[in-house]
């Protein structure tokens, strides 16, 4: 996959932190994105190459406390969750 190399912010994760954060701002404060809605804007036609770059974007964004990872709208840890997640904006 193309990289930023997980957990360190390069040119490249920084554009797919900013991705995720206006994608959000276009949406109602409740509402969610999957991670691919990142991956389609960054990476365009290849944007499945991205999905792991847009995953290790929202982490970063999870750690910044800006973000909540969930699944079925719960909040869950992205570091153990498994199948489909959600990015939300973080509540107060």
């Amino acid at each position: 996959m193309s990289g930023d190399g997980g957990g360190e912010r390069s040119p490249t994760g920084a554009r797919f932190e900013e991705a995720i954060m206006e994608l959000l701002a276009q949406r109602a404060l409740t509402s969610t994105i999957c991670p691919s809605d990142a991956a389609r804007v960054v990476g365009g036609e290849k944007w499945r190459e991205h999905m792991d770059d847009a995953r290790a974007a929202a982490g970063r964004l999870v750690a910044a406390e800006k973000v909540d990872i969930t699944q079925r709208g719960a909040v869950v840890d992205l570091a153990t969750a498994r199948g489909p997640i959600r990015i939300r904006r973080r509540m107060g």
